[in-house]
C-alpha cells in the first residue's frame, strides 16, 4: 500500500531530525528565517577551487541551504558523506539535497550516502537522448522513477526529478512533462520544478501549479534575460516575475528552493549576492 503523503512528510521529518543532528542555531534558522538555498553547480569553478572559502562566502552573503552537484565515488565533493555534512554545519549552512545519478541499480546505495550526508532529497538532474526519442521511453522512464522513489522513500530520503526544457517539446501532439508527472505515483517522486527551463520551453509556470497542484516540491529560481540570448541571469534582472510565483508557492506545493544560475556578466559570487538579496525582500 502507497504511503499518504501526510504520514510521509512526518517521517521525513523525523528522519531529517535525527540524520542532521542540526545546531540550534540551524533549527532556529529553519524554523524562523526564510531558507535561501543555492544549487553548487552555479559557481562550480569557485567551488571546484575553493571548496570551504566558497561555502564561507555564501554563508556570509545569506545563503543557508545548500544543494549539491559533485556526488561521485560515494563522495559529495571528495569528502564522506558525514565529512560533507560536517563542513557545511560548521558554516551553519544546511545540506538539503544533492543532483546526484541515480537509477534502480544504484538508488539503494546513492540514497544511503545521501542521507548520511544530512540531506532529505537526491534529484535525478538529467536523462541522455536515448531517453526522450518517444512517449514510449518517457513512460519507461515514470516507472524508472517509481521504483527509485519507493527504494529512496525506505530509506528516509525524498527522490525528486529535474526538468530542463526538451520535456517541453511536444511528441506524437503530447508533452513529455505530462508523462512525468501523470505516471509517477507523488508519494513516491516529486518535482524540481526549474522555473527558467520551463518557460525557455515556452510553457507557464502558474498553469502547470493550477494544472498538477502539489507536485513541485522544490525550485530552481533562476531569471531570464530579456534579450535574443535569454541566457540566465541575476534574480529579479530580468523576465520571470517571480513576486507573482512565490505567491502561489503553496499551490504548487513549494517547500524549498535553491537559486541556480548557468551564465554570468560579472562577478559570480556578485551575481549571486544580488539574487540573495533580491529573495530576501519576496
Amino acid at each position: 500500500m502507497p504511503m499518504k503523503r501526510r504520514t510521509f512528510v512526518k517521517s521525513i521529518a523525523a528522519v531529517s531530525a535525527l540524520s542532521l543532528v542540526t545546531p540550534s542555531c540551524l533549527l532556529t534558522s529553519s524554523k524562523n528565517k526564510q531558507l535561501i538555498g543555492i544549487q553548487l553547480y552555479t559557481l562550480r569553478d569557485l567551488v571546484k577551487k575553493d571548496f570551504t572559502g566558497t561555502l564561507t562566502k555564501l554563508s556570509k552573503i545569506g545563503y543557508n541551504s545548500i544543494e549539491a552537484a559533485g556526488y561521485n565515488d560515494g563522495k559529495f565533493y571528495g569528502y564522506k558523506p558525514t565529512e560533507y555534512k560536517k563542513v557545511l554545519l560548521d558554516l551553519g549552512l544546511i545540506p538539503m539535497s544533492s543532483h546526484s545519478s541515480i537509477n534502480p541499480d544504484n538508488a539503494k546505495k546513492v540514497a544511503e550516502d545521501t542521507l548520511n550526508a544530512g540531506m532529505s532529497y537526491v534529484i535525478l538532474p538529467w536523462i541522455g537522448k536515448d531517453r526522450r526519442t518517444s512517449i514510449d521511453t518517457y513512460s519507461r522512464l515514470a516507472e524508472e522513477m517509481n521504483i527509485i522513489g519507493e527504494q529512496c522513500n525506505q530509506l528516509g530520503i525524498r527522490f525528486g526529478y529535474h526538468n530542463h526544457a526538451f520535456e517541453f517539446e511536444e511528441i506524437d501532439g503530447q508533452i513529455p512533462y505530462d508523462i512525468i508527472l501523470k505516471q509517477t505515483d507523488a508519494d513516491k517522486v516529486c518535482m524540481q520544478l526549474d522555473l527558467y527551463w520551463m518557460v525557455y520551453g515556452g510553457q507557464s509556470p502558474m498553469d502547470y501549479f493550477n494544472k498538477y497542484p502539489g507536485r513541485f516540491e522544490l525550485w530552481h529560481v533562476k531569471d531570464m534575460a530579456d534579450d535574443e540570448e535569454r541566457e540566465s541571469t541575476e534574480i529579479g534582472s530580468g523576465i520571470i516575475n517571480f513576486s507573482a510565483l512565490f505567491e502561489e508557492k503553496k499551490l504548487s506545493g513549494m517547500k524549498y528552493y535553491f537559486v541556480e544560475q548557468e551564465a554570468f556578466t560579472m562577478d559570480p559570487m556578485e551575481s549571486v549576492e544580488i539574487s540573495c538579496n533580491y529573495l530576501k525582500n519576496i
